[in-house]
């Protein structure tokens, strides 16, 4: 009996792309896509841009341009894309998880499916790192130094500890949509208001932590509300695109909020850390643009080569966004110890606004190797079964608070090789205990 014929796709990277575009169904919505890639390509753009290194009165010294130069915290305001993310993820995971129920794979073959693809890449990064401290640390290399190259590099993570989270959460924000509407956004909008009421009027700080869920979770479900197209058209994107900038700008001009929409180290109050208002001000601007330019952008990826180009980027999406920070932390050590005239340019002189634009591309350049070899961790085999689910979610729970530590305080420290061994060893127990019952059930 002779077998179906399956098609193979042919070798190389875009010629697989061409391939993959070329077998897209016609009822995928490819803005998604899109989105999803232009974002995480914007993160990476805003981190090299900001960054700072440079020598202060002979000595190697390492900050970003956002403090050097306050007037450049404006362009937080476009390189803060994060909410459009989380908005794009609240639309895929609308329709990941009704395809979960209409098939009846329930919860932890679903999620467990999740874990893998978020935080299996991220494994590798803090394995790496671990290594590269221990042989810094071997070799003389300061503390300050390891502090604030593991830090910048292990930044990204933290918001993989956040999504994950709002992730876990998706059948019960998904069954409150199905039940609330759009009564399920304004909730947790009213309540983050009124927990940055109490942080600013009654210095309620701890208290301020909470609107980690309720600003995620109120952008997160506007993308259910996208998907169901209770969001849609051209009027209701210039509306929301319109209140949104100048709630913005209101809040952070007139406000008592300030204006960077990323973390600042001289900044008292940040936006970001932990989620204020005006994170969901410019998430409103985003989502009126997405609706705004919908159908055109529709058109326009409808076509083979830009649709093709964002399958590349979304098939090594996870690996830019992890690795794009260490690429330039390893170039700016790089330099420091063997061409140190190359970091001679003070920040914000027109001498190192010209030469941005050539470290971005030697940044560029320089990730690429990183793609190749990393970006097979972002397929992880399929499972045969998965761990259940008090598992998952305990086990995430202590990835998540690992990861939030080393987005925190980096991955160098006194412990034994210069190693900060709670926070390193924390996702890598954790992961392992929400997936290895995924891998016994296959024996």
């Amino acid at each position: 009996m002779n077998k179906p014929h399956v098609e193979t796709p042919p070798p190389g990277l875009w010629a697989k792309a061409l391939w993959m575009a070329d077998r897209t169904p016609e009822n995928r919505n490819r803005t998604v896509d899109f989105l999803r890639a232009l974002s995480i390509l914007a993160v990476v753009l805003g981190h090299w841009v900001i960054s700072a290194p440079y020598f202060s009165n002979g000595i190697p010294a390492y900050s970003h341009i956002l403090d050097l130069a306050p007037w450049s915290q404006w362009l937080t305001w476009l390189f803060q894309v994060m909410p459009g993310f989380v908005f794009v993820g609240g639309y895929s995971n609308s329709i990941s998880w009704q395809s979960a129920l209409r098939k009846n794979l329930g919860f932890g073959a679903w999620f467990d499916s999740r874990i893998r693809r978020l935080i299996g890449p991220v494994m590798p990064l803090i394995g790496m790192w671990a290594v590269m401290v221990a042989i810094a640390n071997a070799n003389g290399v300061g503390p300050t130094m390891i502090f604030i190259g593991s830090k910048v590099a292990l930044i990204p993570v933290w918001f993989l500890a956040v999504y994950i989270l709002v992730v876990a959460l998706v059948p019960l924000t998904h069954r409150a949509w199905q039940s609330w509407g759009l009564a399920s956004i304004l909730v947790p909008i009213v309540a983050a208001a009124l927990i940055d009421v109490a942080f600013f009027t009654a210095d309620q700080h701890t208290l301020a932590w909470l609107n980690y869920p309720f600003v995620w979770l109120a952008v997160h479900q506007t993308g259910y509300a996208w998907h169901d197209r209770r969001l849609t058209g051209l009027r209701t994107g210039l509306l929301l695109f319109a209140g949104g900038l100048l709630s913005l700008f209101a809040l952070t001009q007139l406000g008592p909020y300030p204006l960077s929409l990323v973390g600042v180290p001289s900044d008292a109050i940040s936006n970001t850390l932990p989620p204020k208002l005006p994170l969901l001000a410019l998430g409103a601007a985003q989502i009126g643009l997405v609706l705004a330019f919908e159908a055109p952008l529709k058109r326009w990826l409808s076509r083979r080569r830009p649709w093709a180009t964002t399958i590349l980027i979304n098939g090594m999406i996870m690996t830019i966004f992890l690795w794009h920070s260490t690429v330039m932390m390893l170039l700016v050590g790089l330099a420091f110890w063997v061409w140190p005239t190359l970091l001679s340019a003070q920040p914000d002189s027109s001498l190192w606004w010209a030469i941005r634009p050539v470290w971005l591309l030697i940044y560029a350049v320089a990730t690429l190797p990183f793609l190749l070899t990393f970006s097979r961790f972002e397929r992880p085999g399929k499972p045969c079964g998965s761990a259940p689910v008090w598992r998952q979610l305990l086990g995430i729970a202590i990835t998540c608070l690992g990861l939030a530590m080393l987005a925190i305080g980096g991955i160098g420290g006194p412990g034994w090789l210069g190693l900060r061994w709670v926070p390193l060893l924390l996702p890598l127990i954790g992961f392992a205990f929400a997936t290895t019952a995924a891998r016994s059930a296959r024996k």
